[in-house]
């Protein structure tokens, strides 16, 4: 019988994990190819034969989504496989319309196909949406279950952008592993945090041995989601946090809205800085869509190191890449604090923009005149450096997780905006946890 020739469309994360689960070592596929979007010059490499299975010797290679009619037809593809997240339903369905008119069928794979199940408790947490909140949700969760005795694992969505075979499974447990790992800034973002609170965190490529490791070390695992996807664990509790700057995303950009349906609690945040009626639109989508969640309103309120430092000042602010990239938001903490303590001038970069960092300029035209925090690799990191070293600025704002004067020079003052959760009313989220778990006996 002859096998199905698979295609998955990807971006370095649920492509493979999607591969790993379902396709590799099943003798009635053939996976001819990925291809690759979102993320820089991933595109031209191959996922490896260490991770591709006993099938693959070879490998399979990693193609430019734009090559994907060429590749449909010449690699008779029977079934494409849309494998990455934080893009509209339009967009989806112009993709599942391009693939169709070429020839094949066009398939999502669900959470039964593609969630490992754990031997410890497992809380997901997720978004609707690329900047909604979900990290300092997550640092919230991590809090709380070590308040209550509880050891705690973080395991993050995959950003493996380097070498896949020595990526399949990575453990931080403090900054030497950041740098063992050569990881990027968006990693740096997301894992220092957890760092500094002395909790370890997992990643990599092949979702299942790092499961099976994570559960060796904690007693609850916290999958800590990213770009909006789907879990790659079955959650016990899943948590997803929704964004009142863009409302009506929970019911427009996939798989958010699927996230937002399948929520046991939905964290509506940033209510301090959201205009009222996107709130309110928020809460109607949740009576509609999942009226059985629990909500819990939040804010993200900004702490400012240097705050006097802003007032009648010329400023460059540099926000978290991904939300103002394929996240869709034209501002984030850092615009707001440099507005609320006085900034003379939001000085644009744009005009300064330097190599890889002008093309994302090009890529998100929508980004605005604020600086995305892109360091996917060295060469990036380095056009990062030469834009802030180029733009007019008196002074930095810096509102990524990080600091960022760890990775790059910065050649100005430096003023750091950090942002945690904070919940209004009741419940909290320690409040629903004890409720559900209890303390360690």
């Amino acid at each position: 019988m002859a096998k199905t020739r698979v295609l998955i469309m990807g971006a370095a994360g649920r492509d493979f994990h999607n591969f790993n689960l379902t396709y590799r070592d099943n003798e009635a596929y053939e996976v001819v190819a990925f291809t690759a979007t979102q993320i820089p010059d991933i595109e031209g490499r191959t996922y490896p034969p260490e991770l591709a299975g006993r099938l693959y010797p070879d490998g399979i290679p990693i193609y430019e989504e734009a090559e994907l009619d060429r590749l449909i037809a010449e690699c008779d593809v029977d079934e494409v496989v849309f494998a990455y997240s934080d893009v509209s339903h339009e967009t989806v369905m112009h993709k599942a319309s391009q693939v169709l008119a070429a020839g094949a069928d066009f398939t999502l794979l669900g959470p039964k196909r593609t969630m490992l199940k754990s031997t410890k408790p497992v809380i997901g947490i997720g978004a609707v949406r690329t900047g909604s909140g979900k990290s300092q949700t997550t640092r919230t969760v991590s809090d709380v279950l070590r308040k209550l005795g509880y050891t705690v694992a973080v395991v993050r969505h995959p950003m493996p952008y380097g070498d896949l075979a020595k990526q399949a499974v990575q453990r931080f447990a403090d900054y030497s592993d950041l740098d063992k790992h050569d990881v990027t800034i968006e990693e740096r973002e997301e894992y220092e945090p957890h760092l500094d609170r002395g909790v370890v965190v997992f990643a990599g490529v092949d979702y299942e041995a790092i499961l099976r490791q994570a559960e060796q070390e904690a007693d609850f695992v916290l999958w800590d989601g990213g770009n909006n996807d789907l879990p790659f664990f079955a959650p016990d509790l899943y948590i997803v946090v929704a964004d009142p700057h863009r409302p009506g995303h929970e019911q427009t950009y996939h798989p958010g809205e699927a996230n937002f349906r399948m929520a046991d609690v939905i964290v509506i945040n940033k209510v301090d800085t959201a205009p009222p009626e996107g709130v309110q639109q928020v809460r109607d989508s949740i009576r509609r869509l999942n009226p059985n969640a629990t909500v819990i309103e939040a804010a993200s309120p900004t702490f400012v190191d240097g705050a006097e430092q802003i007032r009648g000042k010329r400023v460059l602010v540099i926000e978290d890449g991904p939300t103002l990239t394929h996240g869709e938001m034209g501002y984030g903490a850092g615009v707001i604090a440099a507005q609320r303590f006085g900034a003379k001038e939001l000085i644009d970069p744009r005009p300064y923009a330097v190599g890889s960092i002008a093309e994302t300029f090009a890529k998100y035209p929508q980004t605005g005149a604020l600086l995305p925090a892109m360091g996917y690799g060295a060469k990036q990191r380095a056009d990062l450096e030469a834009t802030i070293k180029a733009t007019p600025a008196d002074l930095v704002v810096v509102a990524t997780p990080i600091d960022l004067t760890r990775v790059i020079t910065i050649d100005k003052p430096v003023c750091r905006v950090r942002y945690e959760l904070q919940e209004l009313g009741n419940p909290t989220i320690a409040e629903l946890l004890e409720a559900r778990f209890g303390p360690k006996r």
